[in-house]
Formats: C-alpha cells, structure tokens, sequence
C-alpha cells in the first residue's frame, strides 16, 4: 500500500476519535473545514493540476444549496432527492457554463469566471421565491433510516466520510491513465493530444468534477446549517476556496485539506484575538491573509503540503515497480518495404511567407528517412503539418494508405503515429515511468469514474508495465522512478522517444531527438533506432547533426525556402551541388 494511502487511514482514524475529545465549537469548526475541503479539493484538480483557474465555485455551491432547501422546505421532499436534483443542476449548469469558459485562456478566463459567479450570487439575493436576502430557514436535517443529523456531532460524521470519500477518490484519479493526462494540461495540452488525449472534453470533465464537489458541499451545507442565503455565496468566498487550494498546495490533494484548515480555523482564532490587539473590531483577518499569502509565495510557492513532505520525508510515496503484465493489444505491421508514410505537394503559409510549397517523400516500413536543411528551410513545418499540429493549405497525407491530412493531432495519433518535440515536451513533476505512459494512453480503455472506484488496476498494470519495458529498452531503467524534470536534457530526450514506443507507433517522428546528448549518447540512441528499424518501424528524422545522420539514415530529403531541393541516398547528397550551396553558401 502506498505511504499516501496510510496517510489517509491514520487522518481517518484521527478524524474518527476527535468528536470524541474535542468540545462542540471545535466540532462545528472540524465541520466547516470539511464541507470547505470538498470545494478546495474541486480547486487543486482543476486549477492547480489542471491548470483553469476559476474563483465561481462557491456559486455551484450555492445552486446546491438553494435546491435542496427549496425542495425540502417548500415541496416537503427528502432530503435526497434534494441531493440528486441538486447534482443534476450543478451538472446541467456545470456543462453549459465550462462549454462557453473553458474556450476562454488566460486572465479571460479568470475573469469569466468571476462574471457568472457574481451573476448567480445577484440571482440568489434578488428573486423573491429564493427569500432574496433573507434567505431561506427551517431546511430539515438529513436522515437515514433512524438516523438523524440534526446537530454538529450528529452531521460530523456525515461530512467527514463524504470528505475522506473524496479525498481517497481524487487520489486513485490522478494515479491512473486519465490522471496523467489531466496532470499534462496545463503545460503540455499540445503534447497530450499528439498522444490522442481530448483536452477540450478533458477539461470540461474535471471542470464538471469540481462542480459537483462543491455541489455536494453545497447539500451538506443547507442540511448541516439549516438555512441557506446568498452571503455564503459570493466573491469573497470563491477567493477563500481559492486561497485554500493555493496555501495548502495547489496540484497536491492533501493540500486541500491543509489549506482549509489552515483558513477556516485561523479565521476564526483572528475574529477573537485581532480585536483586542488592535482594541476595537474590524476585519483585520483579511490583513493577515494578505501577508500570508505573500509570504508562503515567498517562501514555498507550491504550497504547505509539499514543504512538510520535504520536511518529514517518510511520508513520501514509495516507488513500486511496476508488475509484470501482459502487453497491451499491438498494432498490425505492415510488410518490409510497403509505403506506410506518403507526403505529396504539402503546402502551407502564413501570410505572405510560403512555409512549405509542393513538399512530397514517401517512407517505408523498415526505413530512416532524414529530413535535413539549413536553418529557417521548413523542416519543422513540414513535421507538424504531418503530425496534425497544423493543418495543410494543400497536398496530401496518407498514413498506411488512408488520408489524414485535414486530421487533427488527436485523430492521427490513434491511426498509428507519434512523434518527439524539437524542445522537450515532458511533464517535469511526473516520474519518468509515468510521462512514458502517458504515451500509451490510447492503448487504455478505464475513463475517470473507474479509476477514482479503482476498478481499473489491470489496465493500469498493463499500460505501466508497457511503459516500463521502453524504459528499459532504451536504457533508463535506473531514473525510472525519478521526476522527469529532474533529468539532463539528453536523458529528456531518450525519455521522449519511449513515450512515443509505447504509443506502439507505425510512423515514428523524431524531431532533433540528438541534440543535447554527449557522443556515447548518441551512439547508443543511433544504436537504438537501428533496432527500430530492423523491427520494421518506419522512422523519419529531422536533425542538425550530420554526422549523426550521416552514419544512420538509409535516405535523405533536403529542404531549401520550404521547398525540396534533393533527394537521394547520405553519399549522393554529401556531394550534391546544391545542398552544398544551400548549407554552405556555394564554392569559389
């Protein structure tokens, strides 16, 4: 069991006893900090793994909240069915507002979501059948069967298995294949769909996720306190959800935890002893906060939880190896020889500048093909216009005989394509072993819900095992556990290229893949893809270093002004006429 897990059960075990010994005040406030928890929780999966910032969930909190009370109070219904209508609504709305801000980027985006955040706190205060500001009371206690949770002590229990619930269930997410992926938006988007990763429908999940997080905090919330009104639910308590996320640790799940604490508790400590510091009263804890804030900046800017993990490293995960399992479903190989790449008359421009113009080669199974030309001649638009990061203005791409030009990243990667980047492309808090699962993501099948219930850890087994054996196959074996960021550039770069062989590729795009390695590198990278080769891999090489190309590719295309100037075996083109002017300027 990890050590994270154990964490959990020893914070279960805590939270279990502490009604126990603790007085009702501190029972109400162990409360509060469990229902600002789930909201937090939302924050750290979608601001900070994710990477969208949002500061309106405290209105899906709210919508929740109105909802049950409505129900309950005015239709007398029970109180859960006013948990499932709730859902229903924060998911419905959830939907048709990530739909529309989620193609926001940016401070856009920030804003977008204060907007309807405060659009809905107006909407709560001013329609009279919500009791405008007076808000709605009486809202009934849960119950289930002859158990009622119509006080602190009695709902402690309630939120808290709800809370440790949640917590457990964001931590089997982000340790499984859509985890990955959702660790790699928000830095690496562009590199998570060359690998057939959706991040539009991916963001709108985890963006519907937080939502119905805070919505059943918003449940618990009505049911614990009674009453419901707008005032819980403005600005000011999405920048306090928001502040949890960050001071606790925003990519981190324990942070949730610690982050409300640490404001929930320090509020209301600040209310009793800044008054009498300051000798008349005023809401000096905003002060605090602020310094707070700037200080934690200051001093640890990913949060509490990491600095306390680095101060108590026993707490740290273990690194397991990954079990034996057999290997995910391969692709069918085409025979020796036959045409598994065929680029013809590809064009694209940019304005007035022609970037590629009438660009065509052919590649074939079992085959290196350097793409070579001096700086600025196109090379790179070419690669992408191939790979689906930019669509074609003209020409054709046809992968294993079918076309994919007019294809998006996406769409070519689950036909039988992958590809390296020409800067590293690495999600630098991951291990090694799972960026390189990452690249086995089409070869998985278990979605989000599966993985936060934990039923789908054969698939995961096999895709890590999967992961593991390219590590190995291309050396790595002894940083396979290590953050990935935390390599030189040239281990980065090896680690590429397994992520791309566990994509079980047909058409292997290697973009400058030597740059940045020291010779005995290289020669183990070159030794690497002549196995590929005899494998049968179709491999097309983009590269500056030519005695690196020289020595290993079977043919080379050169590019001049986004046009090919030459084609032909390495020895042929070393004596070209015209790829010497081209690199060299001509000969007097």
């Amino acid at each position: 069991m990890k050590r994270a897990h154990v964490s959990l059960w020893l914070f279960a075990a805590l939270i279990a006893v502490a009604p126990l010994v603790v007085p009702d005040f501190y029972v109400t406030l162990l409360n509060y900090v469990g229902l600002a928890t789930l909201v937090a929780l939302g924050l750290v999966l979608l601001t900070g793994v994710a990477g969208v910032m949002s500061f309106g969930q405290q209105a899906f909190v709210g919508m929740a909240a109105y909802v049950t009370a409505l129900l309950t109070t005015q239709a007398h219904a029970s109180p859960w069915l006013g948990l499932v209508a709730s859902l229903a609504l924060v998911a419905l709305m959830a939907l048709l507002l990530g739909a529309v801000t989620l193609r926001l980027s940016g401070h856009y985006l920030a804003i977008g979501t204060i907007g309807w955040g405060i659009a809905i706190f107006y909407l709560f205060g001013t329609l009279p059948g919500l009791g405008q500001y007076s808000g709605i009371d009486n809202v009934p206690p849960v119950q289930l069967g002859p158990l009622v949770f119509d006080s602190a002590r009695a709902s402690y229990g309630l939120i808290w298995l709800v809370t440790l619930g949640a917590l457990l269930a964001a931590r089997n997410l982000l340790d499984s294949r859509p985890g990955r992926a959702i660790r790699a938006l928000r830095f690496r988007a562009a590199m998570a769909e060359s690998f057939g990763v959706d991040t539009g429908a991916l963001k709108l999940v985890v963006f519907m996720h937080a939502a119905l997080l805070a919505g059943v905090a918003g449940w618990l919330h009505a049911h614990f306190l009674r009453f419901v009104s707008p005032h819980a639910f403005g600005v000011n308590a999405g920048i306090d959800y928001l502040f949890m996320a960050v001071i606790g640790g925003a990519s981190h799940v324990w942070g949730a935890l610690v982050g409300a604490s640490i404001i929930t508790l320090s509020r209301e400590w600040l209310k009793d002893w800044l008054p009498k510091l300051f000798t008349h009263t005023g809401n000096y804890e905003a002060i605090v906060f602020g310094v707070m804030m700037m200080l934690l900046l200051h001093r640890t800017r990913e949060g509490i939880t990491p600095y306390l993990a680095r101060l108590l490293p026993m707490a740290r995960d273990l690194p397991v190896r990954p079990a034996e399992a057999p290997a995910p479903p391969r692709r069918e190989r085409p025979g020796r020889g036959s045409v598994v790449l065929d680029v013809d008359g590809l064009g694209k421009r940019f304005g007035g500048l022609v970037a590629a113009q009438d660009m065509s080669l052919r590649l074939h199974a079992g085959e290196i093909l350097g793409l070579i030309g001096p700086n600025g001649a196109g090379k790179s638009t070419v690669f992408n216009l191939i790979s689906g990061a930019l669509l074609a203005d003209s020409g054709q791409v046809r992968l294993a005989g079918a076309r994919i030009d007019g294809l998006g990243a996406r769409a070519i990667a689950r036909r039988g394509m992958a590809r390296s980047f020409q800067h590293v492309h690495l999600v630098s808090r991951m291990s090694v072993l799972d960026n390189v699962a990452l690249g086995a993501h089409l070869r998985g099948r278990h979605g989000t819900l599966a993985a936060m219930m934990r039923v789908d850890r054969a698939d995961e087994a096999r895709l890590l095992a999967e992961a593991a054996r390219q590590i190995e196959r291309v050396g790595l074996t002894a940083v396979m556990h290590e953050r990935a960021g935390n390599l030189a550039l040239g281990q980065q770069r090896i680690v590429e290229i397994a992520r791309a062989l566990a994509a079980d590729p047909l058409v292997l795009l290697l973009d400058e893949p030597a740059a940045g390695l020291r010779y005995n590198e290289k020669q183990a990278l070159a030794g690497l893809l002549r196995t590929l080769r005899r494998e049968g891999l179709a491999i097309l090489l983009v590269e500056h270093d030519m005695d690196f190309v020289m020595g290993l590719v079977d043919r080379l295309v050169v590019m001049d002004f986004g046009q090919k100037l030459a084609e032909g075996l390495p020895v042929e083109m070393q004596c070209h006429p015209a790829v010497i002017e081209a690199y060299l300027g001509g000969l007097e």
